[in-house]
């Protein structure tokens, strides 16, 4: 693993408090601002490596990471594979491949994003790579906030967890409290 990762992650400013939405629409008093982190190529290069290590036994033949924030991880831990990086971007509101990226049918897709909350950008990621033929032999994480509760039905692993309250928009006694919500993620739904 990463030795000191969650305080490596404090170190460079990437663990946030305030109050936040969440790519997932939900609401929390905690951020992972991962690009923090790996602004740092050394820190990218041995997250990358080390998230590698646990997924060689699949023998992925290319990594897809969702747009924007698993470009980064995703480039290093195919890297440290000596495999293919692409990543899937949003158009017209559709995760999809664009940039002349394709996969090949059947061939084995390591699915690698920043951080996993509620799983939905890794589910749409994987849909893009089976519907694309290819065969998704895992999915991985730098860090995992789903308490278990990712929804994937692929092996998934992540360099460390992360227990981050999170809230319904409609239940978040921050939003109660009137203190404004900050949308930090590259895809947010609307508050």
């Amino acid at each position: 693993m990463v030795p000191d990762l969650l305080e490596r992650l404090r170190q460079t400013g990437a663990v946030l408090d305030g109050h936040f939405a969440l790519s997932s629409g939900l609401h929390s008093p905690g951020y992972v601002q991962c690009a923090r982190l790996l602004q740092f190529p050394s820190d990218a290069e041995v997250c990358g490596a080390a998230l590698a290590g646990l997924f060689r036994t699949g023998q992925p033949e290319a990594v897809l990471s969702p747009a924007l924030g698993g470009i980064v991880i995703g480039h290093e831990v195919a890297r440290a594979l000596g495999v293919r990086a692409l990543f899937a971007e949003r158009q017209n509101g559709v995760l999809t491949l664009r940039r002349g990226f394709e996969l090949v049918r059947g061939e084995r897709v390591l699915v690698v994003e920043d951080v996993v909350t509620t799983g939905g950008s890794t589910r749409e990621t994987i849909a893009v790579a089976r519907n694309a033929g290819a065969s998704v032999v895992g999915a991985g994480a730098i860090i995992d906030r789903s308490d278990g509760r990712n929804g994937l039905d692929v092996p998934f692993r992540a360099l460390t967890t992360m227990a981050l309250v999170t809230h319904r928009p409609e239940d978040c006694p921050l939003c109660a409290s009137g203190l404004p919500v900050i949308k930090p993620g590259s895809r947010v739904k609307p508050a």
